[in-house]
C-alpha cells in the first residue's frame, strides 16, 4: 500500500500564520509537531517510509525537506501551480502505476486531526480489502456529532460489508456544505456522514474514472507518461497545467462514478478548518479563553488568544473574539466570522498586499 499525502494546500483560514511560503500544514497548530510531522507519524505503523509520496509546489519542496528529512526525490512529486484535487490525484496517480502497476494508493490531506489512530489504521485495512476485492473507490466518512456546516456530506445507502467492525455502505450521493436546517436534517437522517476527503483506491482505477468522466485531464496525464524521468518532463507537466481545468475530484469523478463505496467510522477525525475550530479543541481556562503563546485575558471570556514566543496578546473586557499575532500582521474577529479570513486574504490579493500573504 502506497500513501500520497496532498501537501500544497495555501490554508488561507488560518492566516496571518499561515502564509504562501508556510502554510498550514508545515504549521505547529495544537502540539510541538506540525500537521505533517502528524500525518506522517500516523502512518508510520502502516506504511514504509519509502512508500509514502507528497505531492505540493516547488516553493513548498524546501520546508517540506526541513520537516521530512532524507526523503528521496522520487517520493516528492511536484505540481507547476495548484488546479484542485483532480489534477493532483491524477497526476500522483500516473507516478504511482508507473512505479507499480498494482499500486494500491491511499490519499490523505498533510492538515488533519485524527486521534484515534489505532481505530484510523483498522479503516485504512478494511479499505484496502474493500479496493482490491471490489475494485472500488473507496471513500472515509465521519459520523456527524453535530449539524456542522463546514463540511461535506456523503448519503449512503445499504451496507456492503462489515469487516472487524468497520461498515462499509454504498454510496447514494454527495452533498456540497449545507445551511444550518439542511445539516440538522442530515444528523437527523442518519445516512449522512461528513466527507473527509480521504481516499483508498487502487491508481489503475482512479486513473480509469478520471478517463471516463475527465476525459481531458486523463489524455493529457497519458501524454505526460511517457516524459517522466526524462528532461522534457518538467515543461510538458506545465505546459499539461496551462491546458487543465481547475477540478476537485468529488465533483469531476466521486459524484458520477458508480463503484464508489463509503467506510462510516468514528476515529476522533477533524479537519480544522478555521480559528474557531483550533479554538473548539483547545484546553481553556475558567473563563472558556484557549491561549498559545503569550496571552493575558483580563475580563475576557471564550476567546482564542495566539501569538508567537516573544510577542504578547493582552486582551480587556471582550468576549468571543479570536486574536492571532504572527509576524507583520495581526487579525482580531469574531469567533462566529473565523470562516470569513478566506475571504480578507482575497482582500489582500486584490490590493496587492503580497507581503502580508
Amino acid at each position: 500500500m502506497d500513501a500520497l499525502i496532498m501537501a500544497g494546500g495555501v490554508g488561507t483560514r488560518f492566516w496571518p500564520r499561515s502564509r504562501q511560503q508556510k502554510p498550514k500544514q508545515f504549521l505547529s497548530i495544537l502540539n510541538s509537531k506540525t500537521m505533517i510531522q502528524d500525518t506522517v507519524e500516523r502512518l508510520s505503523p502502516l506504511i514504509e517510509k519509502r512508500d509514502i509520496y507528497y505531492i505540493l509546489n516547488a516553493q513548498q519542496k524546501p520546508e517540506l525537506l526541513e520537516q521530512i528529512p532524507d526523503l528521496q526525490d522520487e517520493n516528492i512529486i511536484l505540481e507547476p501551480f495548484g488546479k484542485n484535487t483532480a489534477p493532483c490525484i491524477g497526476l500522483a496517480a500516473i507516478h504511482l502505476r508507473q512505479k507499480d502497476p498494482d499500486s494500491l494508493m491511499v490519499v490523505l490531506p498533510a492538515d488533519h486531526i485524527i486521534r484515534d489512530v489505532e481505530q484510523f489504521h483498522y479503516v485504512l485495512k478494511a479499505g484496502e480489502e474493500i479496493a482490491l476485492q471490489q475494485d472500488a473507490l473507496v471513500t472515509i466518512g465521519i459520523t456527524p456529532d453535530r449539524p456542522a456546516t463546514g463540511y461535506g456530506y456523503i448519503q449512503h445507502s445499504k451496507m456492503v460489508s462489515q469487516l472487524n467492525n468497520i461498515s462499509v455502505y454504498e454510496v447514494k450521493t454527495f452533498a456540497e456544505k449545507p445551511n444550518k436546517a439542511t445539516a440538522l436534517r442530515f444528523l437527523e437522517s442518519g445516512d449522512f456522514v461528513w466527507n473527509s476527503g480521504m481516499f483508498i483506491w487502487k491508481a489503475s482505477s482512479i486513473l480509469n474514472e478520471i478517463k471516463n468522466h475527465i476525459p481531458e485531464l486523463y489524455s493529457g496525464l497519458e501524454k505526460l507518461t511517457g516524459h517522466i524521468g526524462k528532461d522534457s518532463y518538467r515543461k510538458q507537466l506545465e505546459k499539461l497545467y496551462r491546458q487543465i481545468r481547475s477540478i476537485s475530484i468529488d465533483y469531476g469523478v466521486m459524484e458520477k462514478a458508480k463503484n464508489v463505496r463509503v467506510i462510516k467510522c468514528n476515529i476522533g477525525w477533524n479537519d480544522i478548518g478555521s480559528w474557531d475550530e483550533v479554538f473548539k479543541l483547545m484546553p481553556k481556562d475558567k473563563y472558556g479563553n484557549a491561549i498559545t503563546g503569550k496571552g493575558l485575558a483580563f475580563d475576557s471570556k471564550n476567546c482564542l488568544l495566539h501569538s508567537g514566543d516573544h510577542d504578547l496578546v493582552a486582551v480587556i473586557g471582550i468576549d468571543d473574539l479570536v486574536v492571532v499575532k504572527s509576524d507583520n500582521a495581526i487579525l482580531i474577529c469574531p469567533r462566529q466570522k473565523a470562516q470569513e479570513v478566506k475571504e480578507l486574504v482575497e482582500l489582500l490579493k486584490r490590493k496587492e498586499m503580497n507581503e502580508y500573504i
